[in-house]
């Protein structure tokens, strides 16, 4: 079988040679030790999934990041970092990353966050359905959602997100529940990652006044469409 390839940018040698090291078994792994080099790579290579440092010589994570969802909204990106601090995490998430994990974490959780994605990207990508979606279609195979204009390709996980919605329309869900089922956990950071999610949603969706995510206070959210 072959194997996914995975983007890996890391300037910290000894933590790049650990980490190669212990993925090369599973995955095709491409370490580079800058952001430019991660990002020219990139370019003109074709990968299942990105992890990337943020400190980093001549380009740093964000940027790459950045850069990254500007071509290809789609392949999932991680952030593997000892910045701790909660605005960076949120910068990440705002930027178009699907995650962030803060150094130091264990070879298996970064192992499970990768099968997590590359899982879940194999499975929409086995949903032949397209949805109506207010205006929309909404193709979760292609994280596509297309109108008589325009077609908004979104990331994998607001895709899952918005895949999750439509599946319990008008049902009044749990945060924790959307936690587990799209995050697959249900900690403080994540619930954090969970609401700038839905403000990227509902961007989306703010030239259509059909479509409501309602913020249902101490409890969760509903997704709704007026007929």
């Amino acid at each position: 079988m072959e194997k996914s390839k995975i983007l890996y940018a890391e300037d910290d040698e000894t933590i790049a040679f650990l980490i190669q090291d212990s993925l090369e078994a599973f995955y095709e792994i491409d370490c580079y030790s800058d952001g430019k080099s991660a990002l020219d790579a990139f370019n003109s290579q074709s990968f299942d999934i990105c992890l990337l440092d943020i400190m980093m010589p001549e380009m740093n994570g964000f940027e790459v990041a950045q850069h990254i969802r500007d071509k290809n909204s789609e392949i999932p990106i991680i952030f593997i970092s000892a910045k701790t601090l909660k605005e960076d995490r949120i910068k990440g998430l705002k930027i178009g990353a699907d995650d962030y994990l803060v150094k130091p974490f264990s070879i298996e959780e970064l192992i499970l966050k990768i099968e997590v994605f590359l899982k879940r990207r194999k499975k929409m990508n086995s949903a032949p359905q397209q949805y109506k979606v207010g205006k929309y279609s909404f193709d979760p195979k292609n994280y596509t959602l297309q109108d008589t204009e325009n077609t908004i390709t979104l990331t994998q996980r607001e895709s899952e997100l918005l895949f999750y919605f439509i599946r319990h329309k008008n049902t009044v869900l749990k945060r924790q529940d959307i936690l587990r089922v799209v995050w697959g956990d249900d900690d403080y950071f994540m619930g954090r990652s969970l609401d700038v999610f839905i403000s990227r949603l509902r961007k989306v969706f703010a030239d259509d006044e059909s479509i409501l995510i309602e913020n249902l206070h101490g409890i969760g959210f509903r997704f709704s469409e007026k007929q």
